[in-house]
């Protein structure tokens, strides 16, 4: 019986020598080995890193950004419904007048988001 696990034996052997060949071989051949102030230096798009690391966005961005997504998966859910549009339509109005109060509310909720200028850039 135990000679059946020897392939599964040999299996992790290989696999384990090969993970320490190969962190072996970084440290060999990597960075470590041939460090000097210029190769440290963080790679910027080819420009030298000065100043801080990121900007601060303002809070409008993000703003914008959530009113975005939000109405992105609006579309999303009414795709299907748009695919299914022939089949649910020949069961009743029910489906129409249900997507028809899903589209209103969004229109009061991009009508409330334009009167509270969330997407106004100046303010």
């Amino acid at each position: 019986m135990p000679e059946q696990y020897l392939p599964v034996l040999l299996q992790v052997i290989v696999a384990l020598g090969f993970a320490v060949m190969v962190l072996g071989a970084s440290v060999v051949f990597g960075r470590s080995a041939k460090r000097n102030a210029t190769k440290d230096l963080p790679y910027e798009c080819g420009m030298l890193p000065v100043g801080e690391g990121s900007p601060r966005f303002s809070v409008k961005f993000y703003l914008v950004a959530m009113l975005f997504v939000l109405f992105d998966i609006e579309v999303v859910f009414m795709y299907p419904w748009a695919v299914q549009f022939r089949d649910l339509i020949a069961e009743g109005p029910t489906a129409l007048a249900s997507m028809a109060g899903f589209a209103g509310i969004l229109v009061v909720a991009y009508v409330y988001a334009l009167k509270k200028g969330a997407l106004n850039w100046k303010s």
